[in-house]
């Protein structure tokens, strides 16, 4: 399915999370609907090793909770709501899964997984996702991204046929990642920030036979920009408009 996505790609990033609050079924639902052909999500585990979707190393700011992730269990992270920090009517919305996710769209959309395991760079976080990725016969409608070179390491040797990238923090922090150092991950896909993307970055990659995922971009003049640069995908909060401006580019 990876060979198979439409250059360029749109990732909801996070699902559509200019209209839903972001790392929820309702914002990865409202993503299938609106017409993306993949999303992209955070995961990480809770302190009893079940994985689950959210972005921050805390539930302080997109809950009405307090506390590191990795300190609290499925259970009280369940107790909290997930969308109200958005708007009032998302107020049932609870922190999801993997495993909820992947029964909710997995067999309807790509998902590329980022491994967020940034805190605690040595925890199971791979083993686990790889097994629900198999239990969910989802090995080929997968990808997974990480600014942590081992994690991918590690999850390509569990699942080799599943492709993964390599994100690339912007800057001097991010060009070892961007260079050939960031090649001997064995990356099928460069994640690099929007303000480091050249069109000699995407023509090198290509010649490599490599993509280019684009972060986060969520201007029209931007997106418009890099699609000329041919990259293969953005990364965007706000699908239909980099639907309305693919579309348009292409009539």
């Amino acid at each position: 399915m990876f060979e198979n996505l439409p250059p360029p790609t749109i990732f909801a990033h996070r699902g559509a999370s200019n209209y839903a609050p972001e790392n929820t079924l309702a914002a990865f639902e409202l993503a299938v609907r609106q017409g993306a052909p993949a999303i992209e999500l955070d995961a990480k585990l809770s302190s009893d090793s079940q994985v689950v979707v959210i972005h921050d190393q805390s539930v302080d700011r997109t809950t009405q909770g307090k506390g590191r992730v990795r300190d609290l269990n499925l259970e009280q992270l369940k107790q909290l709501d997930a969308g109200s920090f958005f708007d009032s009517g998302f107020a049932s919305e609870r922190i999801p899964s993997l495993d909820e996710v992947f029964a909710s769209v997995g067999k309807r959309i790509f998902i590329n997984v980022e491994l967020t395991n940034y805190a605690t760079p040595l925890d199971e976080l791979p083993e686990k996702v790889a097994a629900l990725v198999r239990q969910h016969n989802l090995e080929g409608a997968v990808m997974f991204s990480s600014f942590n070179p081992l994690a991918l390491v590690r999850i390509r040797r569990l699942l080799p046929e599943c492709p993964i990238g390599l994100l690339a923090l912007p800057g001097k922090s991010g060009a070892w990642a961007r260079s050939g150092i960031g090649r001997l991950v064995g990356y099928q896909a460069l994640h690099p920030e929007a303000s480091d993307v050249t069109q000699q970055l995407v023509e090198s990659a290509h010649r490599r036979g490599q993509r280019v995922h684009v972060w986060t971009v969520n201007q029209e003049a931007q997106m418009k920009q890099l699609f000329g640069y041919k990259v293969d995908g953005i990364f965007t909060d706000d699908p239909p408009l980099a639907l309305q401006v693919l579309a348009t580019r292409r009539t």
